[in-house]
C-alpha cells in the first residue's frame, strides 16, 4: 500500500541533493528555537541525530518505495533503537545500549514529555529527559518534510510539516525569542530559493526547449532567472530585517508556558512555623531523620517565609508580590552559586509533612527507594528561597540524596561595607504599630548595614529570656501573631523561644527597609556539629532570620537568647495585668486514620466478582467516554478562558509602571465590550469612558479614565503602590459588572468574543461590510403613501415581504 506517487525515485542526483539540504536546512532553523529553553546547545546532539535519523528514513523510503505504514513503522523502530542513546543516554548501558527503563521511558515520553516540558520551570535540564521532546518532534516532522520533498512534484507540500514544526517550537518555548529575525527571514528565503530552483530544474522549463535550439540562449535565460531570484530574496530579507527593527513588539509573545501552570499551590498547606512549639513539645526525643554529610556549622532548612498578614509567616509562591516561585525540580537548579559544593544523605525516620529538608543553594535533588518516581513526580523547588516541597509528603523509609554548594561563611569585617540587597519581597501587613519607633530607635546609632542587622539581633538575644512555655518552665505561650509579639517586645521581659524572637527580628528590620525573612530548620548543637551522621530530633528545631546583602546573598543571624537564660525570681517581676489571648490560627487539618483493611467475604463466588468487575469496568468505560465528549464540547470554552487570562497576565506585568495602568484601562474596556459597550477604535480614554458610562451606567469609569491618563502621562513613572490600587479599581467595577448581571449574561460575557476580535483584521472586514451596507440602504430611499399622509422613509425602515 502507497500513499505517495514513487515516480521521483529515478530523479537525478541533484534533485536527491536538493530537497534534502532544503529539508535539513528548514528543520535546522526550527531546532534553533529550543536555545532559550535549554538555556544552551545541549539539546543539539538529541536534535541533530534525530534529523539526520528522519533524513536516512525518507531517503531509504523513497529509493525503496515503500508505503506510508513501512514508513512509519521503520519511523518508530529508529525512535526505540536511539532514542536513549541521543536523548535517554543516563537510562543506557554505556550510554548506547537501550535498557527496559529507557524502552518504557521512550514510550511513556511520547504523551507525558510534553507536559512535563512546559510544567518545568525554564531553563530546564537535559538530564531530566526533556531531550525526548526535541528529539520527537525533529524525527517525525523530518520524515515528513523529506519524504513529501522527495515523492511529490510539487514541492510546497513539504513546507508544511516544516513550517508547523517552526510554529511549534516557537509554542513550545519561552517568551524569550531565540533569534526571531534571523529564524523568520532564512526560513522564507530557504523555501522561496527551494521553489525557485525547483521549478527551475522542472523538466517542463521552457529553456529546456529552447536549449535544444540555442544553448547559449537558453544559458542567458537561466543566469537571469537566477540573479533575478537572488536581487528579490535580497529586497526581501532587508526589508524584513528594517521593518523588523523598526516595528519592535511592545509586548512579550504568548506561548503555551504562559498558560499551563504547574498543578501545585503553596497556599494550600500551613506554614511550618505554626507547629514549631508542636515539634519541641512532642517529638523532643524522637529521631525525625538523619543527615550525612552535613559540614560544620551548616542547617537544614525546612521553609523559607517571607509575608506576614498578623496571623502567620507564610511561604510564597511567587507573583507581582512574591520572591520568586515554585517549579518542578530538575538538574543543576543552582547554577550560579558560589561556595563548597557539597553531598548530603537524607534518610527519613520519624518525620512527617510536605517540608523537604534540605540546605545551601541545592543542585539537584535524587530520590531512592521504592516511593522514588513518585516523591520526584509530586516535589517542587523554589530556587530563591531554598524551599523544596513534596505534595505526596514524606514518610518513615523515603530517603534522597541532596547535591548542593554551602556559602563561605563571612565575618563582620568583610561585611562592613557591604550594602543591602535589592530583592522584591511581599508586603508585610497588620504589623504591631510600635516596632516602627522600636525599629528606628535600635539602630539609631547604627552606621553600616551589618551593624544595623546586629543591633537588632543584640537587642532581642541580649535583653530576652529564653522558654519553650512547657511544663516546669516560665509561661511562654505559643504563635507569632501580631498580637504575641506585641506582647513579647511590649511586656515587662521579653519571654519566648525560636518562633517569637526570629519573627520580631524580621519584622523590625522590614520596619526600617532591611531585605529579612524567617527560616525553620534544625542543626545540632555546637558539641555535636561536624559529626559524620546528624540525627535531627524535636529538640533540634530551630527558627533564625535571613538578610540580604548585595553581591552576597542572604546571611543568617540568631536573635533567640541561649536556651540556660532562663527568668528566675531575681529578674522577672510578676505580671500583673497580662494581655488577653487572641484566637490562634486552627491547626492543621489531621490526617485519616487508617483503618484495617476489609476482610473478604467467602461466601462470594468467583461469578459474583466477575459479574461487579464487569459493572465496574461498563462503569469506567462510559464515564471516560463521557468526560472526552465533555472535554472536547468544553475546549473552545477553554481556550477563550486561557487566552483572556494570558492577555490580562501580560498586561499585570509589563515591564514598566505606565504601560501596568494602560494594560489596567484595556482590561476594563475589554470587559466592558464584552459586556455589550461598543467602543470606537482609536478612541481616547475619557472618550471610551463616556460610552462605557452612559452604556452600563457606569459614572466611576470617567474618573478612572482620567486617572490613567494623568498616571502615563504625568512627569515621572508610576509607583508600584499606584499600579496595585489602580488594578484593584479596575478588578472592583469588573467585579460590580458580574453581580449586577444575571447568570446567563455574565456567562455570555465570560465567553464572548468581542474583545479578544477587537483590532484584527477579522474584525475590521466585518465593520467595513457593516458600514458598507448602511450606505447602501441610505443611497436608496423608498416612499410610503397613506390616505391621510405621505410619509418618506429608508429602505431599511420599510418592511419586506
Amino acid at each position: 500500500m502507497t500513499l505517495f506517487t514513487t515516480e521521483k525515485a529515478g530523479l537525478p542526483l541533484r534533485r536527491w541533493i536538493l530537497d534534502l539540504t532544503a529539508s535539513a536546512l528548514l528543520i535546522l532553523v526550527s531546532i534553533v528555537g529550543f536555545w532559550p529553553t535549554f538555556a544552551g546547545p545541549s539539546y543539539l546532539p538529541a536534535a541533530i541525530g534525530a534529523l539526520l535519523l528522519g533524513l536516512a528514513v525518507a531517503t531509504v523510503a523513497t529509493w525503496r518505495r515503500w508505503g506510508i505504514l513501512i514508513v512509519t513503522g521503520l519511523t518508530i523502530g529508529v525512535y526505540f533503537v536511539f532514542g536513549g542513546a541521543l536523548a535517554l543516554p543516563h537510562t543506557t548501558i554505556l550510554g548506547v545500549i537501550p535498557t527496559l527503563d529507557t524502552l518504557q521511558r521512550l514510550a511513556v515520553g511520547t504523551v507525558t514529555s510534553w507536559k512535563q516540558l512546559l510544567t518545568t520551570v525554564a531553563p530546564v535540564a537535559a538530564a531530566d529527559g526533556h531531550l525526548l521532546v526535541p528529539f520527537l518532534l525533529t524525527l517525525v516532522v523530518t520524515v515528513l518534510t523529506a519524504s513529501l520533498a522527495l515523492r511529490l512534484s510539487l514541492v510546497a507540500w513539504a513546507l508544511l510539516p516544516a513550517g508547523a514544526m517552526l510554529v511549534m517550537v516557537i509554542a513550545l518555548g519561552t517568551p524569550e525569542p531565540a533569534f526571531p529575525v534571523a529564524q523568520g527571514l532564512l526560513f522564507a528565503v530557504l523555501a522561496v530559493a527551494w521553489l525557485a530552483l525547483r521549478q527551475l530544474w522542472a523538466p517542463q522549463n521552457a529553456a529546456v526547449s529552447v536549449s535544444e535550439v540555442d544553448p547559449s540562449r537558453a544559458s542567458h535565460m537561466r543566469m537571469r532567472r537566477l540573479l533575478a531570484g537572488a536581487a528579490v530574496l535580497a529586497i526581501a530579507g532587508g526589508a524584513g530585517v528594517v521593518s523588523s527593527a523598526v516595528a519592535a513588539p511592545e509586548q512579550p509573545r504568548h506561548v503555551f508556558r504562559d498558560v499551563i501552570i504547574p498543578p501545585f499551590n503553596i497556599r494550600d498547606y500551613p506554614s511550618p512555623l505554626q507547629a514549631f512549639r508542636k515539634n519541641v513539645r512532642d517529638e523532643a526525643s524522637d529521631t525525625l531523620f538523619t543527615v550525612s554529610g552535613l559540614p560544620k556549622g551548616s542547617r537544614m532548612r525546612i521553609a523559607v517565609m517571607d509575608q506576614f498578614d498578623g496571623m502567620v509567616y507564610n511561604v510564597t509562591d511567587g507573583g507581582v508580590d512574591s520572591s520568586s516561585a515554585f517549579g518542578p525540580i530538575r538538574s543543576n537548579m543552582s547554577p550560579d552559586a558560589e561556595g563548597v559544593p557539597v553531598t548530603l544523605k537524607v534518610e527519613v525516620d520519624g518525620y512527617r509533612g510536605v517540608w523537604l529538608p534540605d540546605a545551601g543553594s541545592v543542585s539537584e535533588i535524587d530520590f531512592t527507594g521504592d516511593r522514588a518516581e513518585e516523591l520526584r513526580r509530586t516535589a517542587y523547588y523554589n530556587g530563591d528561597t531554598g524551599t523544596a516541597v513534596v505534595t505526596s509528603k514524606l514518610t518513615k523509609g523515603d530517603a534522597y540524596t541532596v547535591d548542593t554548594v554551602i556559602p563561605a561563611d563571612l565575618d563582620d569585617t568583610q561585611l562592613a561595607d557591604v550594602q543591602f540587597g535589592k530583592v522584591p519581597l511581599p508586603t508585610q501587613s497588620n504589623v504591631p504599630e510600635e516596632l516602627t519607633s522600636l525599629a528606628s530607635e535600635t539602630v539609631a546609632e547604627a552606621e553600616t548595614p551589618i551593624e544595623q542587622v546586629r543591633a537588632l539581633e543584640t537587642f532581642l538575644a541580649d535583653g530576652g529570656f529564653f522558654s519553650h512555655g512547657l511544663e516546669g518552665e516560665v509561661l511562654s505561650r505559643a504563635g507569632h501573631t501580631s498580637e504575641r509579639i506585641s506582647t513579647l517586645i511590649g511586656g515587662d521581659q521579653m519571654i519566648g523561644d525560636d518562633e517569637q524572637y526570629a519573627v520580631a527580628m524580621a519584622l523590625l528590620a522590614r520596619e526600617v527597609g532591611i531585605p529579612a525573612r524567617v527560616v525553620m530548620g534544625f542543626y545540632p548543637d555546637e558539641d555535636k556539629e561536624g559529626e559524620a551522621v546528624f540525627t535531627a530530633t524535636g529538640g533540634d528545631v530551630h527558627a533564625w532570620v535571613e538578610v540580604n546583602f548585595e553581591g552576597v546573598g542572604w546571611l543568617e543571624f540568631n536573635p533567640t537568647p541561649p536556651e540556660d537564660k532562663v527568668p528566675n525570681d531575681q529578674n522577672t517581676k510578676p505580671r500583673v495585668d497580662p494581655k488577653p489571648q487572641v484566637l490562634q490560627p486552627p491547626p492543621p487539618p489531621q490526617e485519616p486514620v487508617d483503618l484495617p483493611p476489609t476482610l473478604p467475604d467467602d461466601r462470594k463466588g468467583d461469578d459474583e466478582t466477575l459479574n461487579i468487575l464487569g459493572i465496574i469496568g461498563a462503569i469506567l468505560a462510559i464515564g471516560g467516554i463521557s468526560l472526552a465528549v465533555l472535554a472536547v464540547l468544553a475546549s473552545p470554552f477553554i481556550v477563550i478562558g486561557a487566552w483572556k487570562a494570558a492577555k490580562r497576565r501580560s498586561r499585570r506585568q509589563a515591564a514598566r509602571t505606565a504601560d501596568r495602568i494602560s494594560g489596567g484601562w484595556d482590561e476594563l474596556a475589554d470587559r466592558a465590550v464584552d459586556y455589550g459597550a461598543r467602543l470606537a477604535p482609536g478612541g481616547t480614554r475619557v472618550e471610551e469612558a463616556a460610552t462605557v458610562a452612559a452604556t452600563l451606567t457606569l459614572p466611576q469609569v470617567t474618573t478612572l479614565a482620567q486617572r490613567a491618563d494623568a498616571e502615563v502621562f504625568g512627569p515621572s513613572e508610576p509607583t508600584t503602590e499606584d499600579v496595585e490600587a489602580f488594578w484593584t479599581e479596575v478588578d472592583t467595577i469588573v467585579g460590580g459588572l458580574g453581580k449586577e448581571a444575571g447568570f446567563w449574561k455574565r456567562t455570555k460575557a465570560r465567553l464572548s468574543l468581542r474583545s479578544l476580535m477587537g483590532g484584527t483584521a477579522v474584525s475590521a472586514g466585518l465593520q467595513n461590510l457593516r458600514e458598507a451596507a448602511v450606505a447602501r440602504v441610505r443611497r436608496e430611499p423608498g416612499t410610503i403613501k397613506s390616505s391621510n399622509s405621505t410619509t418618506t422613509s429608508t429602505s431599511a425602515e420599510s418592511e419586506t415581504p
